[in-house]
Order: structure tokens, then C-alpha cells, then sequence
């Protein structure tokens, strides 16, 4: 008989997939949204379909890295529970559904755009870099993270054949850098207090916690200067109100909100951060209202 908490196999292969961190997907509407252009059909409709690309090829890449880690995987306290460390799902059935769901998004981003096709292929590029040989490099690893937030965040613009501000791309970068660093800061603080020999990233033994804040203010910096700049850029349009000059207070206070859930050691998953941090959504919401009313020149 089966252990009463032990997964059935459908339901241990869709855990398997991560579909909570579907949520970072969302980011492939962010260039839509700074054009003005997100409810335009020939927009909408290419950039729901690359967020679904992205779906399946970032699950696709779960996959594969918990396949590769999976011995590491079940020494640690709470990645032991993942379906293929745990034994509910075997590697080689991962590995075929891995396949199936590339092999997929390629497809489907190759019937949209072949631009698509190649910010895909690049984030399955890097993301398996990342997974099977450059995990354990400091800085190199930080910045293939951040690359892929930052893929994420161009490809609806590329789906929909729209042009892309400069701002949008210093913006996402360092904002990416800054998610990237605030993770792994997070991680460090937690590793520091587990002092029962628990493995952690050996990456994270080329980092140190001043270095990490470093990173993730600079980044902060930057991002909130690009942003700036680029919003009284937006302004300077049609608008009959301020709209996107205002948004800057949302977006620095999303920041400095989001900041806090880092230095807390709280942002190890960004996307539970954005579920669980009721003031960090409120921000968020405001912020999208108000850029969103100033690029559509209302």
C-alpha cells in the first residue's frame, strides 16, 4: 500500500512542473503594457501565447534540474519533498515530459514569431548552462538568473513585433539584478542559520552578505534612475494628467517594500514574496493603473 501523503503520478508530474512560479511569467506583458499597446488584439494575443511558451520551457528546465540535482536534492530538508526526490516521480518519465514540453514551446513560438522563438531558445540556452555546468560559479550564475527575468520581460514585446524603449531594457535589467541578488541573499542568510550541516549552493560560498547588498543596491539604484527617466519620457505624451510621472512613487516604494522582504531573508522565491506581501500588491496594482493610464495617453 501507498503511503496516505504520497502523491499519485498526475499529480506528482504537475508539482513536478512548479506552476506557482508560472507566476514570473507574468512578465512577458510588461513591454505590451509599457507600449500602450497590451489590448490591441494583435498584441494581446501574441503575448498570452509567449507567456504560455515560457510556461512550458521554464517547466520544461524544472525538469531537467531536478533530475540533475536530485541526490542533493534529497539531503536537503525541504527539497527532499520534490516529486522526483521523493521518489513519486521517475527521472526518466521527467526527462520525457521535459522533451515534450521544449520541443512544444519551440513549436508554438516558431508559429508566432521568430523572434519569440529565438529569446526562447535562448533562456532554454542559458537556463540548462545555468542548471547543468555554471550553477556553482559565482557572479556567473547571479547574472544567468537575472537573464532570465529579463528574457522573460522582452519576449511579449518581440511576440508582438513592437519596438522596445531603451529605459524598458535598463529598467528590466537591473530590476532583474536586483530580484537575482536579493535571492541569493536570502539564501546565504538562511544557509548561515542552519548550522546542522544542511548542503547548500556551493555558489553561495563565493558570496558574502555585504557583497550581496552591494549588488542588490546598486541594482535598486539604477533601476529606480532608468525608471524615472523613463517615465517623465511617457509623460511628455498626450495624457491629460501626469499619470505616468506619478507612478514613479508606487514603483520606489515597491522597491523599498520589496527591499525589506530581502534584507528580512524572506525572498528566496520571489514569487511567494509577490503572493503573500499584501502591501507589495497594493503597490504593484497602483503602479500598473497609473504607468498603464500615461502609456495609453489618457
Amino acid at each position: 500500500m501507498p503511503d496516505a501523503d504520497e502523491r499519485s503520478a498526475p499529480v506528482a508530474l504537475v508539482a513536478a512542473l512548479r506552476p506557482r512560479q508560472w507566476l514570473k511569467n507574468v512578465l512577458v506583458f510588461a513591454a505590451p503594457l509599457a507600449a500602450g499597446s497590451i489590448f490591441e488584439p494583435d498584441v494581446l494575443i501574441p503575448a498570452l501565447f509567449a507567456f504560455v511558451v515560457f510556461c512550458l520551457m521554464s517547466s520544461a528546465t524544472y525538469l531537467v534540474n531536478d533530475v540533475r540535482d536530485v541526490e542533493a536534492d534529497r539531503a536537503h530538508p525541504t527539497k527532499r519533498f520534490r516529486p522526483i526526490a521523493a521518489g513519486e516521480l521517475p527521472p526518466a518519465a521527467a526527462m520525457i515530459t521535459a522533451l515534450v514540453l521544449a520541443a512544444a514551446s519551440l513549436v508554438i513560438a516558431f508559429l508566432i514569431s521568430t523572434s519569440l522563438l529565438g529569446i526562447v531558445a535562448a533562456y532554454a540556452v542559458f537556463t540548462l548552462a545555468y542548471s547543468l555546468f555554471l550553477k556553482h560559479e559565482p557572479v556567473i550564475e547571479l547574472a544567468l538568473l537575472a537573464m532570465g527575468f529579463l528574457l522573460r520581460a522582452i519576449a511579449g514585446g518581440a511576440a508582438a513585433d513592437l519596438p522596445i524603449s531603451p529605459w524598458f531594457l535598463i529598467v528590466a535589467a537591473f530590476g532583474s539584478l536586483f530580484m537575482a541578488a536579493g535571492k541569493r541573499f536570502s539564501e546565504l542568510e538562511h544557509s548561515r542559520a542552519i548550522s546542522d550541516g544542511t548542503p547548500h549552493r556551493r555558489s553561495l560560498d563565493g558570496y558574502t552578505s555585504s557583497y550581496l547588498r552591494f549588488v542588490w543596491g546598486v541594482a535598486a539604484a539604477v533601476a529606480i534612475t532608468a525608471y524615472c527617466l523613463w517615465a517623465f519620457e511617457v509623460g511628455a505624451g498626450d495624457s491629460t494628467f501626469p499619470w505616468a510621472q506619478w507612478s514613479v512613487l508606487p514603483f520606489v516604494l515597491a522597491i523599498l517594500r520589496y527591499a525589506v522582504d530581502i534584507d528580512r531573508a524572506n525572498a528566496e522565491a520571489p514569487e511567494e514574496v509577490v503572493l503573500h506581501d499584501r502591501v507589495l500588491q497594493i503597490l504593484g496594482a497602483a503602479w500598473l493603473v497609473l504607468f498603464g493610464l500615461g502609456a495609453l495617453g489618457v
